[in-house]
This record gives structure tokens, C-alpha cells and sequence, in this order.
């Protein structure tokens, strides 16, 4: 080959490479997601996360992605779910739905971004400094539940006049298991009723639970926020309706599942929020800088059906404070 033609050729590939260099596609963020749930119970949650963060400019495939973690109801599997995310190289990580997988990453990453959502105080629980200014690397979603177990026995009680004996169901190992526990005990001495609490940490201690409740003749039921019983909501508003036993639930997923009642904040919401807060958070915001969302909205659902075949007539006076009637 000539000198000259030479000379010619690597000029135009050194030309060339800029050019190269300009037309590789730009390297995909990817976030983290640990979910105390499982997948399958969860895809209308997922899908409000996706949501929250289409309406940021992110679409997982497109220009995000997204490794999933799910514990699949098991709180004793998140430290080690929470060390493979933060061991692998993610811009953020979401973890919605509970306290507890917020928690397990806390105590591992003080520099990657999290964005919760739960049910508990975050402040109380040792999540963040302050609601206003979170501090640190950790924002989110609060709304509250422990708060309002008071207005579901209130509710409960408008239903089922005649109770007596009020039982509680939850999941020792939830952080607040046993603030829900004593604020329940409070709420029932406070309306006059005999309370007791059942406890489950598997999808087998659910049955074990309900067998012990019909022993202890319980005349209503209340079901704490927790990742295990929401991915077990149909069994928990089927157990109720074969035993009989009136019950009221955090979430409308409960209702629609076909349980009795549920007061809560709108838990999709709240996913959406984590996907909205995430896709800030991976445009520049700091989590520091970014006010813990306190939800202000709770909604009342009655399921008409499951009410008329447990035999329980609904007072007017409940009816017009339900958000929704499923008929």
C-alpha cells in the first residue's frame, strides 16, 4: 500500500471514530426494587410504580432498569435480598409496601438512594431524621396506618354492635407489630370490648390463627398492613367469611378480594409515589431535600355481599361514610 493511501485511510477511520463513539446508545440506569411481597399477588402495584415512573420519563426497557427482589412474604430473607441489591451497582433502589425492607437497607447503605413507602411513623421507627427534611439517603411515602386502628374498631363495632370479644391478627415480625398491638388493646378498652391478639408469620399460621380464633369465640377481626397478609388476602377474606367472624382490613384490595370492610390509604397511590419520588431522585433531586408524603386520605370500603351473607344489615349512618359499596 502507498504512503499517501495510507495516511488517507487512518485519517478517515480516526474521523470516523467520534462518530462511533456519538452513535453507542447511552448506558441504561438501573434501579433496585425489594419488595417484602411476592410478584403475583403484587402486579397492580408494580404497575403503579411503573406509573409513577412513566410520568417521570422512565420506562422500564426503554431508558431504565429495574432488579427485582421479592421475599415472597418471608421478613427473615430481606437482609439478604437487600446485600445482593446493594451489592449490585444500582442508581436507587424502591422498596414500597412496608417498613421492614426500607430497614433491612438501611443498615447496609448509607449512600444509595431509598425511597420506602410505609404504614408506620418513619421518624418513630429510626427510618429519617424529619418528615420535612429526611436527611441522609432516605425518602418517601408515610401514611400512617397505625394510627387510624383506632377508627377501624370504631367502624368494626358500628357494624357489628353486639361484639364483644374484638381479635387482632398480625406479624410479629413487622418492626410496629407490637405498637399495632398496644394501640389496638387501647381502642378496644376505650369502646368496651374484650381484645385479643393472634399472631402469623406463614401462610400455614394464617389456618393455625383462624382455628384459634373460632376457639376464642371472636366476634370481629382486625387485620394489621403487612406484606405476608396482603399477599394472602383472598385466604384471609375466605377464612373470615367460612368462620363467620365480621372483619375489617387495612387496604381495598381486602374488599375487593371480598372481604367485609377495609380503611386504609389507597396503597397504590403510594406505589406510584415511590415510582414518582425514584425517577426524581435519578434526575438529580437528593433524598435529603425531598419531604417524606404524608397521606391525608383514608377510604372506607363495604362489601355489600359478604355483609348480607354473613347476615349483618349496614346502617345507614355507615353507608354514607363508605367511599365505596361493592355490591
Amino acid at each position: 500500500m502507498r504512503r499517501r493511501e495510507f495516511i488517507t485511510l487512518l485519517g478517515g477511520a480516526a474521523a470516523a471514530w467520534p462518530l462511533a463513539a456519538r452513535a453507542q446508545p447511552p448506558i441504561m440506569p438501573v434501579i433496585g426494587y425489594l419488595d417484602a411481597g411476592s410478584p403475583e399477588p403484587s402486579v397492580n402495584l408494580v404497575a403503579a410504580f411503573r406509573r409513577g415512573l412513566s410520568e417521570i420519563g422512565y420506562i422500564e426497557g426503554q431508558n431504565i432498569a429495574i432488579q427485582y427482589r421479592w421475599a415472597e412474604g418471608q421478613n427473615d430473607r430481606l437482609p439478604e435480598l437487600a446485600a445482593d441489591l446493594t451489592n449490585s451497582n444500582v442508581a436507587a433502589i424502591a422498596a414500597p409496601g412496608s417498613s421492614a425492607p426500607a430497614l433491612a437497607l438501611k443498615r447496609l447503605t448509607a449512600t444509595i438512594p431509598i425511597i420506602f413507602s410505609t404504614g408506620a411513623d418513619p421518624v418513630r421507627i429510626g427510618l429519617i431524621a424529619s418528615l420535612n427534611r429526611p436527611g441522609g439517603n432516605i425518602t418517601g411515602i408515610a401514611s400512617m396506618s397505625v394510627e387510624v386502628g383506632e377508627k377501624r374498631l370504631e367502624f368494626l363495632c358500628q357494624l357489628v354492635p353486639r361484639a364483644v370479644r374484638l381479635a387482632l391478627l398480625t406479624n410479629p415480625t413487622v418492626a410496629l407489630s407490637q405498637s399495632y398491638s398496644a394501640e389496638f388493646h387501647a381502642a378496644g378498652a376505650a369502646l368496651g370490648r374484650q381484645t385479643e391478639v393472634f399472631t402469623a408469620t406463614t401462610n400455614g399460621e394464617i389456618d393455625s390463627a383462624f382455628v384459634n380464633l373460632v376457639k376464642y369465640r371472636a366476634d370481629g377481626l382486625a387485620v394489621i398492613p403487612d406484606a405476608l397478609f396482603n399477599n394472602r388476602r383472598f385466604q384471609l377474606a375466605g377464612l373470615a367469611m367460612r368462620h363467620a367472624i365480621p372483619a375489617i382490613f387495612p387496604f381495598r384490595q381486602y374488599a375487593e378480594a371480598g372481604g367485609l370492610m377495609s380503611y386504609g390509604s389507597d396503597i397504590r397511590a403510594s406505589y406510584r409515589h415511590v415510582g414518582i419520588y425514584t425517577g426524581r431522585i435519578l434526575k438529580g433531586d437528593k433524598p435529603a431535600d425531598l419531604p417524606v408524603i404524608r397521606h391525608s386520605k383514608f377510604e372506607l370500603l363495604i362489601n355489600m355481599q359478604t355483609a348480607r351473607t354473613l347476615g349483618l344489615e349496614v346502617p345507614s349512618s355507615l353507608l354514607a361514610l363508605a367511599d365505596e359499596v361493592i355490591e
